[in-house]
């Protein structure tokens, strides 16, 4: 039955088998925990999401950001309560409660009743809510993967993993269909019973799998084998040893035990149970009253004994036929469902003692062909005695032929249909049972049993003296029938022939089983419609062990259409979504060993596929605890891109909802790349870093609006610092040695933004550098610990890195200030001066001296100068190495608009770049510069052009990407980013700069070249034009432009280069701004001398114009300064 199911909207966005494998089945039965796939560990990871206060305890948050964020959830929580009354409350309780309470276990495994505990509540919580969300089978999503983890920590074995599935969803089914007391419109009624049902057909899946796969082969006690041997003794080793047989037993106690718990279902749900007769209904009263009247009919028996109807070729009154056809009816239903027992119980109750035994012969022994049915009619001597006397298989075979020419007989007369089917079971008859078999499931176990039965019935005729013959006989003459009717003679054949009488129904092989079922001539027309059902496909393709065939099938039910391929987008029912991907999982463990090329790749790459779908589905409902589950076991680049895509799309989400994430990545991965085929939880962080400094696509209006847009792009950089601040679980391996990882990993990165952003923020306006703020506010409380615990990972420079943070710490302080003092300034220059305050005016004056302090403090650091690295750092290399500076920027006009560059800007900018040295280093140095700006590749023709230039007598290239249409040659600009320009200066490393010690620490060559550009002072270039940075690095290179390492010096002397000089400047706007207020500051002339001393290097690192501007600023404070002192001169 096709029923969507809760199908996710086609336009649902996350953010707001040709090669059959065949394959034995069957392994030895394996003990409680012996195959689960990790034994490591025996506590699950999966917990639900604790809050502040869970009734009994309170948890300390390992972060303050989720510690704040806790207590602003529990007074939201405590005011809702007050203000909505007791229901609120309830339902505020409820929320709280840990997210693996919300689902329910049921008692299946001994062996986690902490599972059980902890989900006994979850179907009473779905019988308590009152609306649809809580009944739509959603309580499954995080019981299958708390049960998944389960089975990987160890604590559930895959066999029982699977029964648990099963249990499961029957529970949460029964909760849908029977929990809910509270009445429906019938269409939504009606879709809850759809809902129930699909659950019912994925326990029935469930079930199937677990017979086929997980049930394990029983051995044969040995105490129980017979000497002589017996008929049953002999079918029950055929069928352990017999594949054919084998899968048939399985799926007839498959098909068995579905139809035994739905009667147990409706037993509980409805309080009644077939068979419920009063004692000795099944005397015939009717026609026993109207035998004593005397009235004489041929048509009704004249005797009451059980074969006078055949004997008499008459019939029992039509109210005892009716209550005769209800008993069968229902001793039909308990044969269907296993419980032969029960069947003749219920015809002893009703006064037919006869048909029990017809229905049990040999004292009642069950002969059933399992290893159970022989344990349980233990070491019976009885059949033994039976078939000493007769022969092996001879009573056997005379039940057999017996039961035929009853159902036959029955059949032929017009009698019950029902009474035919019963004895028609027992023989193999399919002629009889099929016309009641109106569904799938019967029809199959009909089939099923019947194939059974006769391949049992043949291996029995071939153990009696010369049952060879015999069968050779049978083969000949069943090869050269046709159809499924039996001629006179073969009717005429008697028992010693048996089973020749019903070779021509039964199936050859399971295919042509299956083939039965399909096919309208001989099933029942729903049978036919059930085939088409999703379940019963699945069944069907687990019974013939086409595995391959059947991720293909789960894929395209669950896939996108032809038209949308994103696979990051959840397509189809969320069930089938769920049901898939535990299908590949548990397949993959416990077919590991049988698994062969095709098959291997087929349930490797579809079944990827699908579990990344439910991952994603999981996420996009807000399930982000359990996607780690899921994601561990895909393969690496996939787990590795749908963590990133995770942490992208979440990257603006509160901290509780981060932290989920964090540590859904960090507890199933492991932190470092180990296994080739598996993710780590580093790889993905440094995927997460490293597209978070990639520029981002945007639209702008006006020019204006990209340049503000690319800063507030330097925040969504900073926020990607966050992932790693976060405290890792103590659960996990080395939690200790991983926090310590996470934060160096934070601040090396840290580091690498800050020098982006300071040559970003050089503008003299209030606005803080809001990235540059955001991760030290990050990283504030991770670095209290005591630095000691940092210095043992000796591979990751911590002293440079430590240092390098503290000076960037110290820079934006005095930025802060700096820019706290412009604020005022601006707030006061709105004010005319007559009506400033005293308050005001020294509240200016106040902040001026702070920034001078601060800053001063910075620059006199004569033992520790800014951002100089350690002498000890240093580069070797006997082969000839180059150094290398990619850059992504922007031309910003000094207006702060931005400029939209095409190729003529782009050859003028790297012509200005080329003057900005002398034509001698450009010679010795190497210096090559290529300006690329980002085109469109288009999807006609893609070939790459250079265009070359001259310089120096030097020839370089810039590289475009064009789109050739018919029209030629068409360069168009990325609609993607089409303010952006890259520029690669690459230059040969020389003593000095490079390589040996970097004395000077003013990124040397490439330092000059492109801080020229950042200080917007390009020769040959328009006036007043600045490079914005978006993405800085440098890089050593080898002769083959491979890049080995990063040359981290170039970066930070440039912004020595920008940053110092402009620090210097606003130190001396703000002593001009001071003496012009009266108040001259005392350490101006020590900031003179700072930077004429050759010993600082400051006058170096100043550009032209820079220093032009410092002697006006120097100028005009001596005016002022006089004027002060000629004013005070006068006064005195």
């Amino acid at each position: 039955m096709d029923v969507e199911m809760e199908t996710s909207p086609g336009n649902f966005d996350p953010e707001d088998l040709s090669i059959r494998e065949k394959f034995r089945r069957y392994g030895k039965r394996q003990s409680g925990s012996s195959i689960s796939p990790y034994q490591e560990n025996s506590v699950p990871k999966y917990s639900g999401t604790r809050l502040l206060f869970d009734e009994q305890s309170i948890q300390r948050q390992p972060n303050a950001a989720l510690f704040l964020e806790d207590i602003k959830l529990e007074v939201e929580s405590f005011e809702a309560d007050h203000s909505e009354g007791t229901p609120a409350r309830a339902q505020s309780a409820f929320k709280r409660r840990p997210s693996i309470d919300s689902h329910g276990i049921s008692d299946v495994d001994a062996g986690i009743d902490p599972i059980r505990r902890v989900g006994s509540h979850s179907l009473k919580s779905c019988k308590h809510e009152d609306d649809l969300q809580a009944d739509d089978g959603e309580a499954t999503f995080a019981l299958f993967a708390s049960l998944l983890d389960s089975a990987f920590q160890g604590l559930l074995s895959i066999p029982d993993l699977i029964l648990q599935f099963e249990t499961s969803s029957r529970n949460v089914s029964e909760s849908i269909r029977y929990g809910s007391t509270t009445w429906h419109r019938v269409v939504e009624d009606k879709l809850m019973r759809q809902k129930a049902l699909l659950l019912l057909d994925e326990a029935a899946s469930w079930s199937l799998l677990w017979h086929l796969y997980g049930k394990g082969n029983e051995e044969l006690p040995e105490e129980l084998i017979l000497s002589p041997t017996t008929s049953h003794l002999e079918a029950c080793q055929f069928v352990a040893n017999d594949h054919a047989a084998q899968l048939c037993l399985r799926i007839v106690q498959w098909l068995e035990g579905l139809a035994s718990k739905a009667l147990d279902l409706e037993n509980k749900v409805r309080g009644s149970h077939v068979g419920t007769y009063l004692p000795s209904s099944g005397i015939w009263h009717h026609t026993q009253r109207f035998l004593k009247k005397g009235v004489s009919n041929s048509s009704t028996v004249h005797h009451l004994d059980f074969d006078a109807s055949t004997r008499e070729h008459a019939t029992l009154l039509p109210d005892d036929k009716k209550q005769d056809d209800s008993l069968l009816e229902d001793v039909w239903t308990l044969l269907r469902s296993g419980r032969l027992e029960e069947a003749c119980d219920l015809c002893r109750s009703a006064g037919q003692p006869w048909r029990a035994a017809t229905l049990c012969p040999f004292g009642g022994l069950d002969q059933f062909p399992s290893i159970e049915s022989l344990v349980k009619n233990g070491k019976n001597r009885t059949l033994q005695a039976i078939e000493l006397e007769s022969g092996i298989g001879s009573q056997w075979r005379l039940w057999k032929w017996a039961c035929y020419r009853a159902s036959e007989r029955i059949s032929q007369q017009d009698g019950g249909k029902y009474e035919a089917a019963v004895y028609a079971a027992q023989c193999s008859n399919l002629k009889c049972m099929l016309p009641i078999c109106t569904n799938w499931e019967s029809a199959c176990w009909a089939m099923a049993k019947s194939w059974l039965d006769v391949q049992v019935d043949l291996e029995l005729a071939r153990l009696r003296p010369g049952g060879i013959d015999h069968l050779k006989n049978y083969g000949d003459i069943v090869d050269g029938s046709s159809g499924d009717g039996e001629s006179e003679s073969q009717l005429s054949v008697g028992p010693e022939n048996w089973p020749f009488q019903v070779l021509n129904q039964q199936p050859r092989q399971l295919s042509a089983l299956l083939q039965k079922l399909h096919s309208g001539d001989t099933a029942h027309e729903a049978v036919t419609r059930g085939c088409k059902e999703q379940h019963r496909q699945i069944e069907m393709n687990l019974m013939v062990g086409d595995i391959p065939h059947l991720m293909d099938l789960l894929w395209s039910w669950i896939s996108p259409s032809e038209g949308d391929q994103n696979v990051f987008r959840p397509y189809g029912d969320p069930q089938m979504m769920r049901f898939g991907a535990h299908l590949v999982l548990v397949l993959r463990y416990l077919l590991a060993d049988q698994m062969k090329d095709t098959f291997r790749e087929k349930i490797t790459v579809v079944g990827d596929l699908i579990v990344h779908m439910y991952a994603m589905y999981l996420f996009s409902k807000q399930h982000e605890e359990l996607v780690g589950i899921y994601a561990s076991q895909l393969a690496r680049h996939r787990c590795i891109e749908l963590f990133v895509h995770m942490m992208e799309l979440r990257l603006n989400a509160s901290v509780h909802v981060k932290h989920k994430i964090f540590l859904s990545a960090i507890e199933y991965l492991p932190f470092s790349p180990g296994d080739a085929s598996k993710a780590s939880f580093e790889e993905i962080i440094d995927s997460v870093l490293s597209r978070s400094r990639e520029i981002k696509s945007g639209k702008f209006d006006k020019s204006s609006d990209v340049a503000e847009q690319h800063r507030l792009q330097s925040l969504q950089k900073a926020m990607a610092i966050q992932w790693l601040c976060f405290t890792p679980p103590s659960t996990i391996t080395d939690a200790k040695a991983v926090s310590v990882k996470l934060l160096l990993q934070a601040l090396i990165h840290s580091n690498i933004l800050f020098r982006e952003f300071s040559l970003i923020s050089m503008w003299r306006v209030p606005a803080m550098p809001i990235g540059a703020h955001t991760l030290l506010s990050f990283l504030a409380e991770p670095l209290k610990q005591p630095p000691e615990t940092l210095y043992s990972f000796e591979e990751y420079n911590v002293v440079e890195s430590l240092k390098e943070f503290q000076d960037w710490s110290e820079y934006y302080s005095c930025d802060a200030t700096y820019r706290n003092w412009l604020k005022i300034e601006s707030e006061i220059a709105e004010v005319p001066p007559l009506e400033l305050s005293l308050e005001e005016k020294q509240r200016a004056i106040a902040a001026a001296n702070e920034t001078l302090d601060s800053s001063v403090m910075l620059l006199l650091r004569k033992e520790n100068p800014w951002l100089v690295s350690d002498e000890n750092n240093v580069y070797e290399s006997t082969e000839p190495v180059f150094l290398e500076l990619h850059a992504t920027a922007m031309l910003c006009l000094p207006s702060g608009d931005c400029m939209c560059p095409d190729a003529t800007m782009c050859t003028a900018l790297m012509s200005a770049l080329y003057s900005s040295v002398s034509e001698e280093t450009v010679l010795s140095r190497q210096l090559m510069s290529v300006c690329v700006q980002q085109i469109l590749v288009g999807p006609i023709d893609e070939k790459s052009v250079s265009f070359p230039g001259y310089m120096y007598g030097q020839t370089f290239f810039m590289r475009f990407n064009v789109t050739r249409t018919a029209d030629g040659v068409n360069v168009t600009i990325s609609p993607r980013d089409n303010y952006c320009i890259e520029v690669v200066v690459r230059c040969l490393a020389v003593e000095g700069d490079g390589l040996g010690s970097h004395q000077l620490c003013d990124g040397g060559v490439i330092g000059s070249v492109m801080a020229a550009g950042f200080k917007g002072e390009l020769a040959r270039f328009q006036a007043g034009v600045t490079l914005e940075i978006s993405r800085l690095d440098a890089w050593y290179s080898s002769n083959d432009a491979s890049l080995e390492g990063p040359a981290t010096y170039v970066v930070q002397g440039l912004c020595r280069r920008c940053c110092l000089p402009e620090l210097i400047l606003r130190c001396m706007q703000v002593s001009v701004s001071l003496v012009q207020s009266g108040d001259p500051p005392e350490n101006h002339d020590e900031l003179i001398e700072l930077v004429a001393c050759p010993e600082t290097g400051f006058l170096h690192l100043f550009s032209q114009h820079q220093l032009q501007e410092f002697l006006l600023l120097e100028r005009e404070y001596s005016i002022y300064k006089m004027e002060l002192q000629e004013k005070n001169l006068i006064e005195s």
